[in-house]
């Protein structure tokens, strides 16, 4: 049985690895602040004796022995991370530097985990991980953008100088059971609003392409990094091939849900990237994986989860 970290543990992709690293055998420490996380994600969670929840902050310095460390601790979303900017960038860097401190003291392996917003507004098509991006350093993103550049650097670093065995994934964007309702990314938008019949907000003119992965198909990638040999380091990134626009996306949804939305549209953000496709090849060489969950069966599962909970929340009532 290995002893196993997770930062950022009760948000919605740690939630997910969490009860998968349980499954495999592992001992679980899930460490959050709950800015973003929430203890209904891992409550089910509790009862198991190998499980532990703590309340922490990853810009404070953390001990514990562990055997792995995944590093998930940040606010993903655009509506979270530009709430407290600083605190973004804080998280990223300095929670990177205390796990990667902690991996050096005890000798741990770290993955951390990083994100296709480091490709920025991309020139290269498919995205491949030797392309170093088109960043905007001083835009509303870069707290987020920028902060998950530099954790990278200092993984490499602690890599080289320290000898200390890392991982990095680049994670593309990813929906699931556990989103939060108002987050603020693409497809818990859509659902939310397409159970309650509420026009479906598009920013720009819908052309702007996506590419969404099932968060279990994430969570398989993750462990398979994780058990690679030490000398391979990455990054790789870790999504779903296939790309739609987001008009696309939004009229599948009103599809599955039945619902009777319209499709209105409003500004695109700075700094909102028009394309967005990986190329996993790293991914099908390296760890032999792939997705597996085809978006509308993904979908569906995720349109229940947020029927379940609209209808606890009184908001819709049960079709």
């Amino acid at each position: 049985m290995k002893v196993i970290l997770v930062t950022g543990g009760a948000g919605f992709i740690g939630s997910h690895l969490c009860e998968r690293l349980l499954k495999d055998g592992n001992a679980v420490i899930c460490l959050d602040n709950f800015f973003t996380g929430q203890k209904r994600s891992v409550v089910h969670l509790l009862d198991n004796p190998y499980f532990e929840l703590v309340r922490h902050d990853v810009t404070q310095p953390y001990y514990a022995e562990v055997d792995e460390i995944y590093n998930l601790a940040c606010p993903a979303s655009p509506v979270h991370y530009q709430y407290n900017p600083i605190k973004t960038s804080k998280t990223s860097v300095m929670g990177a530097i205390n796990m990667l401190g902690l991996a050096k003291r005890i000798r741990a392996k770290m993955l951390q985990a990083s994100t296709s917003e480091v490709y920025g507004d991309p020139k290269v098509h498919p995205q491949v991980e030797s392309y170093w991006g088109n960043v905007n350093p001083i835009g509303l993103r870069s707290c987020y953008d920028e902060g998950k550049r530099c954790a990278e650097t200092l993984c490499m670093d602690y890599n080289r100088q320290n000898g200390v065995r890392v991982k990095i994934i680049r994670i593309f964007n990813t929906y699931g059971p556990r989103m939060f309702l108002h987050d603020g990314r693409v497809v818990s938008n859509f659902v939310v609003q397409a159970l309650l019949d509420e026009d479906i907000t598009i920013y720009g003119d819908g052309t702007q392409t996506r590419s969404f992965q099932y968060v279990d198909d994430l969570v398989e990638g993750m462990i398979r990094m994780m058990a690679t040999e030490d000398s391979f380091v990455g990054p790789v990134n870790i999504g779903n091939p296939g790309e739609f626009t987001i008009k696309e996306l939004a009229e599948k949804v009103i599809e599955l849900t039945g619902s009777k939305s319209k499709l209105v549209y409003k500004p695109l953000p700075a700094d909102d990237p028009t394309q967005r496709k990986p190329d996993i090849t790293l991914a099908k060489t390296k760890l032999d994986w792939s997705p597996s969950i085809q978006l509308e069966d993904g979908l569906k599962k995720t349109i229940a989860y947020f029927e379940d909970e609209l209808v606890r929340m009184g908001m819709v009532a049960r079709k």
